[in-house]
């Protein structure tokens, strides 16, 4: 098992989706966490040293899609986990088009399981 230190970042307009993600992620000393409730200072802040991004779809300020585009448009090689509580066969394909690498509902069906899938995108 590796040292390694990863670095996350949560980007979502509801702050209790924010502190429950951060919460349970920081029991984990190999992530950082870096949290944002507006898109446009997420896309500003993230940089090469994020490795996942956790972004919310829906967001009064942007788009969950756009700032997708944008933030793979500045780090082609970033991770993005993509969160929605309204999906549709079209928001996921464009996603994906977009770069996504996976996508989870909101309410969270378990912890657990977001830990899982977080250690599957980043290959631990």
């Amino acid at each position: 098992m590796s040292d390694r230190t990863y670095n996350l970042a949560i980007v979502d307009d509801a702050s209790e989706i924010i502190e429950m993600l951060s919460k349970t992620l920081s029991r984990n000393k190999k992530y950082n966490i870096s949290t944002y409730t507006n898109p446009l200072t997420a896309i500003d802040n993230i940089d090469s040293k994020i490795d996942v991004v956790f972004l919310d779809i829906v967001m009064p300020q942007l788009d969950g899609l756009e700032a997708l585009e944008k933030i793979i448009n500045k780090n082609p090689e970033i991770k993005v986990i993509m969160m929605t509580a309204s999906s549709t066969l079209d928001r996921v394909l464009k996603a994906h088009k977009y770069g996504a690498t996976h996508y989870i509902m909101k309410p969270f069906d378990s912890m657990q399981n977001i830990e899982k899938k977080l250690e599957l995108v980043l290959g631990i």
